[in-house]
């Protein structure tokens, strides 16, 4: 039996609305999750313009409601945060435990496009009697959602609030394993965080987290700036936007350095004419880390990779959700993590529309769409 809620929809032409869709029973490898938070980040604005309809939404945190038969780690009313990028656990990828960029399922690793395995049926999901795709196979931005199991991570405590795991699914761990999985940020090391927004901030924590020595913050928002103070930064430099590729800011970063540059700087702001500069930031022998996931073509001066740099790529910080989420509530829980912090803007469904024109402003860290 299909069941009916809200969600918004998009047009994929850049247009975007709420309106009631229909959602069906899980089958055997599926769960039908009830939406209480779902986070709101640039991709879902992006994802506006993806030539198709479907549900909004990738980050998202709820309930469970129903569970197919074969499913044994949740069960109903069991609490639960979702993950985008969902293994199927079995190709050559996930043998090695990059579950992120599994080669069936992975909706942006430029495979797995054509699988079914890491959707809910095709019929699961209808809009006006038809098929309708979900955002990431999850489409968050929903009262239901009808999802694998793999996508399901059970949060084991009732003391991290729903809208904070909800961020947890994408922005924060996207930042937290940039720097712990990917970069591999070692005690006592300094580290620069090229934009301080959702993701940069969780940089920052996790950066704290490691015990880095020195935390350097980077923006042109000097209100973003006092926020990375919060969170960890122990230097702020505010960027000058006719600074190009940021090369006179760098040799400010070499100068608090000791001159050689930092052990690490983590690219967080998705300008493509900033894919380069964490390389310009860092020492030699040090390690760039491009977060934020250009994919634009952009012109490298190779003297940058001088000498012995690494520049790293990762997709969302290398996430494995059932090593990864425990940690990252664990630190939540030993109050070593903000989240409740972050989120400075909670938006009805019917708010949609001001929480897209406030994130697009810069006013929020994380802006979460809250279920009632």
């Amino acid at each position: 039996m299909m069941m009916t809620c809200n969600a918004a929809i998009t047009d994929g032409q850049g247009k975007f609305f709420i309106d009631q869709i229909q959602v069906a029973e899980p089958e055997a490898d599926e769960v039908l999750v009830r939406i209480m938070a779902a986070g709101l980040c640039h991709t879902d604005y992006d994802s506006l313009t993806w030539n198709k309809p479907l549900v909004l939404g990738h980050e998202g945190a709820g309930i469970v409601y129903q569970v197919g038969s074969n499913v044994t780690h949740v069960q109903v009313n069991d609490r639960v945060l979702l993950n985008w990028a969902i293994p199927c656990l079995h190709c050559f990828q996930c043998q090695l435990g990059n579950y992120h960029i599994c080669e069936n399922t992975s909706p942006v690793t430029g495979q797995g496009h054509n699988s079914q395995l890491g959707h809910a049926h095709p019929k699961g999901t209808l809009w006006k009697g038809s098929p309708l795709a979900r955002s990431f196979h999850i489409g968050t931005i929903s009262e239901y959602s009808l999802v694998k199991v793999a996508a399901v991570t059970k949060v084991h405590t009732d003391k991290l609030p729903h809208e904070c795991a909800a961020i947890i699914g994408c922005g924060v761990m996207t930042g937290y394993g940039s720097v712990v999985n990917a970069g591999q940020v070692k005690e006592g090391s300094n580290v620069v965080v090229l934009g301080t927004g959702g993701v940069g901030l969780s940089v920052i924590q996790a950066a704290k987290i490691t015990k880095a020595s020195m935390i350097i913050a980077i923006d042109i928002n000097p209100n973003r700036l006092v926020m990375a103070k919060q969170f960890g930064a122990t230097h702020c430099l505010q960027a000058d936007p006719q600074d190009q590729g940021l090369l006179n800011i760098a040799q400010e970063v070499k100068n608090l350095c000791g001159g050689r540059g930092a052990d690490y700087a983590f690219e967080c702001t998705a300008r493509p004419e900033l894919g380069a500069a964490p390389l310009a930031m860092i020492r030699n022998a040090g390690t760039a880390v491009q977060v934020s996931g250009i994919e634009q073509e952009i012109p490298f001066d190779m003297n940058l990779f001088e000498w012995d740099k690494l520049y790293l790529n990762p997709l969302y910080g290398k996430c494995n959700p059932a090593r990864d989420f425990d940690r990252i509530i664990d630190h939540y829980l030993a109050g070593e993590l903000q989240l409740n912090e972050m989120i400075t803007a909670r938006y009805s469904l019917k708010q949609l529309p001001q929480a897209f024109d406030d994130m697009l402003a810069g006013k929020n860290a994380k802006g979460v769409i809250i279920f009632d």
